[in-house]
């Protein structure tokens, strides 16, 4: 099995993730004090070099109202692995 951060849905959540932050006018520094988090949490998991746990990955979509289970089905539909 291959380490979950390199697979290209992955990418996908970090990309989703990156691109709903910007087109909120969000700084990654932004972010992070919704989040209570230091701005490295966020530059890590984006950039690839942290990977989200579920429970983190429901903070940040809250924090960008995002609806989890739209992201989820994004990734999905793009397919692959």
């Amino acid at each position: 099995m291959t380490d979950s951060i390199y697979t290209a849905r992955y990418q996908r959540l970090r990309e989703i993730l990156a691109e709903a932050r910007k087109s909120k006018g969000l700084s990654q520094k932004a972010l992070a004090d919704k989040l209570g988090r230091i701005q490295t949490f966020v530059s890590k998991y984006e950039r690839g070099e942290r990977r989200l746990d579920v429970v983190e990955f429901l903070d940040v979509a809250a924090a960008l109202n995002l609806e989890p289970v739209e992201v989820l089905r994004k990734i999905l539909a793009r397919g692959g692995k």
